[in-house]
């Protein structure tokens, strides 16, 4: 568990880890089906407009599954759920310089929600809008890599509700699951909505200009 402090070498080790691995299935598999793991993505694609609800039910349905079976196996290779799985806890007592922080439940809601802000606003403005062409997995992967060394030490750095389900049902540990399945989907809900209002703004800006140049005299 992250949250409960493994040190910064620990913290960049498992950032770098997921980022990779989900850079590495985004290439491999986003031309298949988009390559979306994590619920929230998924909502914020759907909250765009940029997929219909039956598929995204189809997707989340599938995450969720792949979340658990994913967490039961680590559980069997290890033997066991001591080890916590991975599952995302809020930080009790973390040192930061002279003093120690812990993070409340309201605060861990909003760094989640932060967080999945980030990543759906990179996924929506690169895979989605077609902006970076084929290197939008790895934006997507780095956006990911830069989110775990921002909030791993404060929450766990989850900000998806399948990766933060799947350990939790393998431990049978579910502490703050509330925060963890919510605030992810509400940081997606505003990533898509502001993606939304400024892909509208930009293309009435883009429309407003032959008109401007139509009715300007000629010299």
């Amino acid at each position: 568990m992250v949250g409960d402090g493994v040190g910064l070498p620990g913290i960049v080790a498992i950032a770098l880890a997921h980022g990779l691995a989900i850079m590495a299935f985004a290439f491999a598999y986003g031309s298949v089906s988009g390559g979306h793991m994590n619920p929230a993505v998924t909502v914020g694609v759907l909250a765009a407009g940029a997929m219909s609800a039956s598929e995204a039910i189809g997707y989340i349905v599938s995450q969720l599954i792949g979340g658990v079976a994913g967490a039961l196996l680590l559980r069997a290779v290890l033997d066991g759920a001591g080890t916590g799985l991975g599952t995302p806890a809020l930080a009790h007592n973390l040192a930061l310089g002279a003093t120690s922080l812990t993070v409340t439940p309201e605060a861990g809601f909003m760094i989640e929600a932060v967080l999945a802000f980030f990543l759906v606003t990179v996924v929506l403005s690169t895979a989605v809008a077609g902006r970076a062409g084929s290197l939008a997995p790895l934006a997507i992967g780095m956006t990911l890599t830069f989110n775990i060394l921002m909030g791993g030490a404060l929450t766990g750095a989850a900000f998806n509700p399948a990766r933060a389900l799947g350990p939790m049902v393998a431990t049978g540990n579910f502490s703050d699951a509330w925060l963890y399945l919510t605030a992810p989907i509400v940081g997606a809900i505003v990533a898509a909505i502001l993606h939304t209002g400024l892909a509208r703004l930009a293309h009435e800006g883009m429309a407003a200009e032959p008109r401007r140049a139509a009715q300007t005299p000629a010299e």
